[in-house]
């Protein structure tokens, strides 16, 4: 009797055991599964962390890069524009500061830009700034040149001014001595004679002095200067009549010169004489009017060079009845 009670507390014993061990490797697994997901949820938020952390990174290199960049750009730009005339110059530098720029700018606009890429920004910065140095030396070294000759011409030109100064005083000196000389050389007149003759049918000539009987009158003079240069030189004879009027066997008109005072003067006749230095000359002229002489004065000036270097007058009178 006692044996057969005893077999259903054993009976109902097992399945209570069997369930609690479920029941515990169900917790078991639970805290095993809640452990695995805290420990992956964790280790997610490291990776993003980490994540977030590069990103950071690359944004903050990023954006020092793209300052870098936009000081070298500023430095070109500056350093361009305050040289504008050297720049042709520099075309090879130019252009290769231009490939740089370009491959810079590449990067710095990629959106998911990798550090390596970066890091070649930054190496091709680098060698931009070297660029821009070298063309600042360059340029330094061609302003310097441009202001040396810029010197070099205010002094050419300050030099030139003083030449031409002296110059200018020199052809004044020039002008003065050569004006002087001029005036010492002109000639003296001297021995004027005024010989008045009739001729006769025979072709003899007898000296008159009736107006009405002379038929020319033969002029004589002596001419010289100790410094004037050998040559030829034109002699002007002014014969003024009676009337005081110049006295011309031809258009008036054309028989013309200039005195030293830039008056135009009436002359009879011109006279080409050769001349030697500090030797005298005897120059004879021979005057007959158009028409009949005149009664009165009859006066011979000699013009050279524009002076007035010699005269004389000869009258002619009326005459008797018998004359």
């Amino acid at each position: 009797m006692n044996e057969y009670t005893e077999q259903p507390d054993t009976i109902s014993k097992k399945p209570r055991e069997s369930k609690n061990l479920i029941i515990g490797l169900l917790i078991a697994a639970i805290i095993i599964l809640g452990g695995f997901f805290i420990f992956d949820h964790s280790k997610s938020n490291e990776n993003l962390k980490a994540e977030q952390t590069e990103v950071a990174k690359v944004t903050t290199e990023k954006s020092n890069i793209q300052s870098s960049f936009d000081a070298s750009l500023a430095r070109l730009d500056s350093m361009q524009t305050a040289n504008t005339d050297l720049n042709g110059k520099l075309t090879s530098s130019n252009e290769e500061i231009a490939k740089m720029k370009s491959e810079i700018r590449s990067i710095l606009h990629k959106k998911n830009v990798t550090a390596s890429e970066l890091s070649r920004a930054r190496t091709l910065i680098a060698q931009l700034n070297g660029k821009i140095s070298d063309l600042e030396s360059q340029i330094a070294t061609l302003t310097q040149q441009n202001d040396s000759l810029q010197q070099n011409v205010v002094v050419l030109k300050n030099q030139n001014q003083t030449l031409s100064h002296n110059l200018d005083s020199t052809i004044v000196v020039k002008q003065v001595l050569e004006k002087k000389v001029d005036i010492a050389s002109t000639l003296n007149a001297d021995n004027i004679s005024i010989t008045p003759v009739k001729i006769r049918n025979n072709g003899k000539q007898k000296i008159s002095t009736v107006a009405k009987r002379v038929d020319k009158l033969l002029v004589s003079f002596d001419v010289n200067n100790r410094i004037i240069a050998p040559g030829t030189t034109d002699l002007y004879v002014v014969v003024i009549g009676p009337d005081g009027k110049p006295v011309t066997t031809s258009d008036s008109s054309s028989n013309t010169f200039l005195t030293r005072d830039n008056s135009s003067q009436t002359f009879t006749a011109k006279l080409p004489v050769d001349l030697e230095t500090a030797k005298t000359k005897n120059v004879q002229f021979a005057f007959a009017p158009a028409g009949h002489f005149k009664q009165g004065n009859y006066k011979i000036q000699i013009y050279q060079n524009g002076f007035l270097i010699g005269e004389k007058t000869k009258e002619l009178r009326k005459g008797g009845l018998f004359s």
